[in-house]
């Protein structure tokens, strides 16, 4: 997938210095450099290429790699919010031993809020028998689900639900998705880039930012693993952007940083040095009480 600048559309000096950026960017570049190229790919062969869907993916890519929190084999759910379109889950199904290659076969599925690649759509014979089929050719463990408002292409390893995360409705399609690779029926690793259109009021974004983390904290009280019943010290991981702040620093001091064993701040390197992003890094989820 090759890179749209459909964003810069504010004026054409603005334009065109954006695009001048994104030229000059070697995290936009290297989404399309030959695999063989890059030594910390080399798990795909040297015809393949790192056609990330987003830049973030490099950002997802240096956090993983200094801190291995989806290298253990007993991740097995990793639940994507806001994937669209798709970089993080790319990097993550790659992760847990997804190879992106042609589907010999895909069951056409009813419309609806489904992917078409989803297997829990409306249960027959044909349905059951590509589910085996992909299980076959996927030669990965456990599997990656996506969810976001926007549409999203198919991903080996990865099933999508184009839902709203936050709506009531959303928790029992998510658990039926986890259940098939999950006993506990919750995820090992909650992964969120979401992040507000930004205002150009300092006030009104952080708070957006803050309303985005107590969010996905909340949801992730529901669906994520506790590190007692994985049974390994930093089981249980949340990786969460944020803008920062003070005040979203009080939420790491008074929330998660009393609800995980270890919450760790990450500025990796494809993040902009002018941007005022930053991730927290929650593992060993203590569970609620």
């Amino acid at each position: 997938m090759g890179f749209r600048p459909t964003l810069a559309r504010s004026s054409k000096k603005s334009s065109t210095q954006w695009l001048a950026r994104q030229a000059r960017d070697p995290f936009v570049r290297q989404r399309n450099v030959p695999t063989a190229a890059q030594p910390k790919e080399r798990n795909r062969t040297a015809a393949d290429f790192a056609t990330y869907r987003s830049r973030a993916a490099f950002k997802l890519l240096e956090i993983e790699e200094k801190y291995k929190f989806l290298a253990p084999h007993d991740v097995r759910v990793v639940v994507d919010l806001g994937a669209a379109p798709g970089g993080w889950s790319q990097v993550a199904a790659k992760k847990l031993g997804w190879v992106e290659r042609p589907r010999v076969h895909q069951a056409r599925l009813p419309a609806g809020n489904w992917s078409d690649t989803s297997p829990y759509a409306d249960w027959d014979a044909s349905v059951e028998s590509d589910m085996r089929m992909n299980r076959e050719l996927g030669r990965g463990r456990g599997m990656i689900v996506a969810l976001d408002l926007l549409p999203m292409s198919p991903i080996p390893g990865v099933q999508f639900l184009q839902q709203d995360i936050f709506a009531p409705e959303t928790d029992a399609l998510l658990q039926r998705m986890i259940a098939d690779h999950s006993t506990s029926g919750k995820a090992d690793v909650i992964l969120c880039d979401m992040a507000a259109n930004a205002t150009g009021n300092s006030s009104r974004d952080i708070e957006a930012s803050l309303d985005i983390c107590k969010a996905v904290f909340a949801f992730s009280e529901c669906h994520l693993r506790s590190e007692a019943s994985i049974g390994r010290e930093f089981g249980g991981v949340l990786l969460i952007k944020h803008f920062v702040h003070e005040r979203v620093n009080r939420f790491r001091d008074e929330v998660l940083a009393t609800k995980f064993r270890k919450v760790t701040f990450a500025k990796p390197a494809a993040s902009r040095a002018e941007s005022k992003e930053g991730y927290f890094l929650c593992r060993g989820w203590l569970g609620t009480t």
